[in-house]
């Protein structure tokens, strides 16, 4: 046998392994946009036996036990209400979402670091009002410059995003994957085309 003789007898079927369940709150709506807020197929079969969740839409995939046949929920909901955070984390991600992952002072997508606005050097601190999205290559032409003195100006002025705020951009940025069942879910509150 070729490889770890253990993987032969535990591998699960290949076509379960990519079946996520979207998980909505009491109300129906998403608890994150962005990340999509998903669980493991196996995860929501677990919520479901203990009573967590209600299905509402399901994959036509099974799952067996020798004495049970479970089709693979697709879309679950909470029965108790998550109320969401209204403060909104300092991090990385967050920022990045902030400024639509583009580059605060070109507009350039992909390979983004951060910048203090006002240098480090200078006094300035690590804050919501004081950092943006930068490529690479302007996050280099501005160093430890006050901006006034490198050419480059903000496409926009930092500041702390509201949490509804952040939800509402995440949603511009749908996953690689839409199960068909979740677009009634995703977009449900979406102002209707006259």
């Amino acid at each position: 046998m070729d490889g770890d003789f253990r993987t032969e007898f535990t591998r699960a079927p290949a076509g379960l392994k990519h079946k996520p369940a979207l998980v909505l709150n009491a109300d129906y709506r998403p608890l994150s946009y962005y990340p999509l807020s998903l669980w493991p197929w196996q995860d929501a079969i677990k919520a479901k036996w203990l009573d967590r969740v209600d299905i509402v839409a399901e994959y036509d995939d099974v799952v067996r036990s020798p004495s049970t046949v479970i089709r693979i929920p697709s879309v679950v909901v909470l029965k108790d209400y998550v109320k969401p955070q209204k403060r909104v984390a300092f991090t990385r991600f967050n920022l990045f979402l902030r400024d639509e992952f583009r580059c605060q002072y070109c507009g350039a997508k992909g390979d983004l670091t951060f910048d203090h606005v006002v240098p480090r050097a200078a006094g300035g601190v690590t804050s919501w009002q004081n950092v943006v999205a930068a490529c690479s290559p302007c996050n280099l032409r501005k160093g430890s410059k006050p901006l006034h003195h490198t050419g480059l100006s903000l496409r926009k002025p930092p500041r702390q995003p509201g949490a509804e705020e952040l939800r509402n951009t995440g949603r511009k940025f749908p996953p690689n994957h839409l199960h068909d069942s979740w677009l009634d879910y995703l977009y449900w509150d979406a102002e209707l085309e006259a």
